[in-house]
């Protein structure tokens, strides 16, 4: 068996995998990744662009629709064979090979295959070709292995062949009908793009939709969807599931309800990839979140392993990812030549922004954008709170900006240090507004302070200045 020693391997050649790598490198040190599927991860091929490519089209034609002059421009309906043809455009037509070269440009080493922890610092790669190669880290291994779709255990669903958000985004067709088990991010991103498309979409969502977001927000998106033709059941719960000789999908729900499909997708959550990794050789529990300290080392894994991105559980979030990649790698490089740790609130080598200031945008009509605590979240935290709200398409730029625009804005305040703690926007085009909250959450920016960024006129953002009349100066 052949060994090579690098001073960090990384599992995992996704956007976090590639950032550690890249950051580990840029501060001199030597780093090899390694990847059993395509360099690129997740993101790249069946999450954040393609889905977003399904969506943009859309978005843009009811944009047009909604504008006098614009609207009488419009002449058709969408054309799905160029969405799809751009969504695969976005996805690279699944080849890795742009990612791969930017790999070698950035000096980092690709080993490819199925990475595996046999002993401290060490990793045994086997390729396709069953051949085996032992990577050994001077100073550390991360795991940045990802997750995967969730599938529960509901009689008849694997047999019944469904769809996981990999499927949904690489769809090579649209099917006339489309059932979506499930009512978070995916499931209603997937309902959206869709629906647009031509399909009939079901959507079972048990517990809401969006229901880890402000109550307006998954309000707003269940009335646009249910406008779009979207049957949205609220409270359904999906108890059997099966396809008949014909390739139709029957789904049962819990009251009774019975659901036809062409094609049904489980869009209920994700489970770590960290099944046959190594795990239970180092004493720690195979396909298992991985807890990790605020440096991002893993709890109980020794001083030479950390984990970073969805695989550790505290963001699930491509850009949260990444932003612990950054984190990850230059706490390795500190500890690797001796320098100080800054693990301190906000310090250069911890993922601070990972508890109370993650941004999120949620690609529905509308958009909802948000940053921070929700006020139910804020409460359970035990801040002292107060919640502002105010109608986003009173605001002179969202007149302007679509015709019936609606939508709706709050902040939430901690009341004890007068700082916003939580920011929700839900309206067409919100995606670009949520940075500027971003930073007044990050920043703990005193409402006061904020009184002297002034908004320009007309715009959307002028929603600033009208939530802090409601809250008074």
């Amino acid at each position: 068996m052949t060994t090579i020693e690098y001073d960090v391997v990384v599992i995992g050649a996704g956007p976090v995998g590639e950032n550690v790598a890249d950051r580990v490198v840029r501060g001199g040190l030597t780093a090899a990744i390694v990847e059993r599927e395509l360099v690129g991860g997740e993101c790249s091929y069946w999450a954040c662009m393609p889905t977003k490519a399904l969506l943009r089209s859309a978005s843009a034609l009811r944009a047009a629709r909604q504008l006098p002059g614009a609207r009488e421009a419009v002449t058709g309906d969408l054309d799905q064979a160029a969405v799809l043809a751009r969504r695969d455009s976005f996805a690279s037509h699944w080849q890795d090979d742009g990612q791969v070269s930017w790999l070698e440009s950035a000096g980092i080493a690709l080993h490819r295959g199925h990475g595996r922890i046999s002993s401290a610092r060490v990793v045994e790669v086997t390729g396709t070709d069953g051949v085996t190669t032992r990577l050994t880290a001077r100073h550390a291994v991360v795991v940045a292995t990802g997750s995967s779709a969730l599938l529960p255990d509901i009689p008849g669903l694997r047999e019944a062949a469904p769809w996981s958000s990999r499927e949904a985004a690489a769809a090579r067709s649209v099917p006339r009908r489309l059932a979506i088990i499930g009512g978070g991010v995916v499931a209603a991103e997937m309902a959206t793009a869709f629906a647009a498309l031509g399909s009939s979409v079901t959507v079972l969502a048990r517990d809401g939709v969006l229901p880890s977001a402000e109550p307006f927000a998954g309000e707003l998106v269940t009335d646009s969807l249910r406008e779009a033709g979207v049957s949205v059941r609220l409270g359904a719960e999906a108890v059997a599931v099966s396809r008949d000789d014909s390739g139709t999908v029957h789904i049962s729900t819990a009251s009774g309800e019975q659901v036809e499909a062409d094609e049904v997708l489980v869009a209920i959550g994700r489970t770590p990839n960290t099944q046959e990794i190594g795990l239970d050789g180092i004493g720690l529990a195979p396909g298992a979140w991985l807890a990790v300290d605020d440096t991002l080392r893993v709890v109980g894994g020794g001083e030479w392993l950390y984990a970073a991105g969805d695989v550790n559980r505290r963001v699930l979030l491509t850009h949260q990812g990444k932003y612990q990649a950054r984190a990850v790698g230059d706490v390795i490089v500190a500890r690797a030549k001796g320098a100080a740790v800054e693990d301190g609130r906000w310090g250069r080598h911890v993922a601070t922004a990972d508890e109370r200031a993650v941004p999120q945008v949620v690609f529905t009509d509308p958009e909802i954008a948000s940053v921070g605590l929700t006020a139910a979240a804020a409460e359970a935290a035990g801040l002292r709170i107060r919640v502002v709200d105010y109608d986003l398409g009173a605001v002179a730029g969202a007149s302007l900006h679509a015709d019936g625009y609606k939508g709706h804005a709050r902040m939430v305040v901690d009341e004890d240090r007068k700082v916003i703690v939580g920011f929700t926007l839900a309206g067409p085009d919100v995606a670009e507004l949520i940075h500027a909250a971003t930073i007044a959450v990050v920043g703990e920016v005193p409402l006061d302070r904020l009184w002297h960024a002034v908004p320009a006129y007309p715009t959307v953002s002028e929603v600033w200045l009208r939530l802090l009349e409601a809250y008074g100066r």
